[in-house]
């Protein structure tokens, strides 16, 4: 038997009401809720109505009639997760998140994601209304062409969120925090939309470049996709749909970087050919070593990925003082020829860079044989390593390849120059400092920072014996062995 979709009257409302069962969940994620919208409607509001408790959480979001099944390239018009109950969309303006444009006739379908759905199920209600009062079109300002025409290190933050998704903040509260911080560039990330970038497009500056981003978040794994041109479907059912995530990615010229692989929230889907893994996440002493230690496996399994870092910022309504959570902690600093959306692109993918602590936090490279990380070589025998590092005296240089730890040695001045030589490893080579002076220092602002906090950090690692502090990561030289009688570039 067939089940008549329910239709839309303008200046009337519009309820559906269901009940959600773990049935539901085990079937897909996100439930899709159809409706019909006449045409000539210019205006639509959606209230989602249920019973949240602690396990008890549905999202939030709508498709109108030009969505497909799986993946579409058209049709979405915005997610707000759990961050709100009331959103609207029309031709000429939306709530944060949404976006606004042509509203066609025809089939929509409300997003309900279904998070945490309790044993004996939920009752929800939406209520829907719709007007066809004249409104003109949206239109989206031209995005800027921002260049600082400058080689150099550029430093930037590739994770972080306004009140375009989780966060309380706006667009430009955010940007002048980057700003007052001394970051360079800064990809805002808003959960499941790109609405964010209505703001941020325009806004670029040769001072403050933003590159587009967004995290596609599921419930089994987050994910960044970095230099999007399109919104991408985020609606994975499983890994089977890993493939399809991947290829709109790489059909855009964009990068995929798994993000935070750690509790509370691992990646849970088989790891996807990504471009980068979100390696150093917030502050060092919230479960990374275990992420960089799957890192470490993965590059001894033959990935080439680089290392990235990112703070997972919300901005809140109003700037708040730096601290060891904030905006930049961590950062992730680029060699680039100059600054640009899609030269930062290009750094990320050819892995000249490294992570550090925050926007100030220590300088660390190195070459091998003349070649920056990120570079791929093809040596048997021994190689010479020439590295700086800055600002970490008394600190430790560590040097890591598959074969686990094969160097550590004392930072001995703020501005240190070396060369070593060594044996080629088999597989990847990197460097890291490790907090040994400044152990104390980085814990007491911690704990100078949780006096003033009334919340503890998610998965925040043990004060009082904790495991080494990380200050920066380096990205890896890569290492193949030559073919006989074979010239490699």
């Amino acid at each position: 038997m067939s089940i008549e979709t329910p239709a839309l009257v303008p200046v009337e409302t519009l309820v559906i009401s269901r009940k959600v069962t773990r049935a539901d969940k085990k079937a897909t994620p996100f439930l899709e809720v159809p409706f019909n919208v006449p045409d000539g409607t210019t205006r639509l509001e959606v209230t989602l109505d249920y019973g949240k408790t602690d396990d008890c959480v549905l999202d939030l979001g709508i498709l109108d009639s030009s969505a497909t099944d799986f993946p579409t390239c058209t049709g979405f018009r915005g997610w707000s997760g759990g961050a709100r109950r009331t959103f609207f969309v029309a031709k000429d303006d939306a709530t944060p998140g949404y976006y606004p444009g042509p509203m066609p006739g025809g089939t929509w379908k409300i997003l309900i994601g279904l998070y945490k759905v309790p044993q004996g199920g939920v009752d929800l209600a939406l209520s829907l209304s719709a007007d066809t009062a004249p409104r003109p079109t949206y239109a989206a300002a031209k995005d800027s062409a921002a260049l600082r025409d400058v080689p150099g290190w550029y430093r930037g933050d590739l994770h972080c969120h306004t009140y375009h998704s989780d966060a309380k903040g706006a667009p430009a509260t955010l940007a002048e925090n980057a700003r007052r911080i001394g970051l360079d560039f800064l990809a805002v990330t808003d959960h499941n939309t790109t609405s964010q970038w209505r703001y941020f497009g325009p806004a670029s500056t040769a001072e403050l470049v933003f590159v587009p981003g967004m995290e596609v978040t599921t419930y089994r794994g987050h994910a960044n996709i970095f230099g999007l041109s399109e919104w991408i479907d985020f609606r994975l059912a499983g890994s089977h749909d890993l493939e399809a995530l991947t290829t709109e990615a790489r059909k855009q010229g964009a990068l995929i970087s798994v993000n935070h692989d750690k509790e509370p929230l691992p990646w849970d889907y088989d790891y996807p050919a990504m471009d980068c893994m979100e390696v150093y996440h917030g502050h060092w002493l919230t479960g990374n070593d275990h992420v960089l230690r799957t890192y470490d496996r993965l590059l001894g399994e033959g990935r080439r990925m680089s290392l990235i870092g990112g703070s997972d910022y919300h901005q809140p309504e109003a700037l708040a003082p730096p601290s060891p959570f904030g905006l930049g902690r961590s950062t992730t600093v680029l060699w680039l020829s100059h600054l640009d959306a899609n030269s930062v692109i290009a750094g990320l993918r050819s892995g000249h860079g490294y992570v550090t602590e925050s926007p100030t936090g220590p300088h660390l490279s190195f070459a091998a044989e003349g070649h920056p990380m990120g570079s791929k070589l093809y040596i048997d025998g021994n190689l010479v390593i020439d590295f700086e590092v800055k600002g970490a005296a008394g600190d430790r240089l560590v040097w890591v390849s598959e074969a686990g730890v094969i160097g550590d040695d004392m930072i001995p001045s703020e501005n240190w120059r070396g060369s070593y030589e060594m044996k080629a490893p088999e597989k990847f080579l990197r460097a890291e400092i490790v907090a040994e002076k400044s152990q104390n220092r980085l814990i007491n602002e911690i704990l100078d920072w949780y006096q003033g906090s009334d919340k503890v950090q998610r998965a925040q690692q043990s004060l009082t014996n904790p495991p080494p502090i990380r200050r920066a990561l380096s990205n890896p030289v890569y290492f193949n062995k030559p073919f006989p009688n074979r010239t490699h570039p």
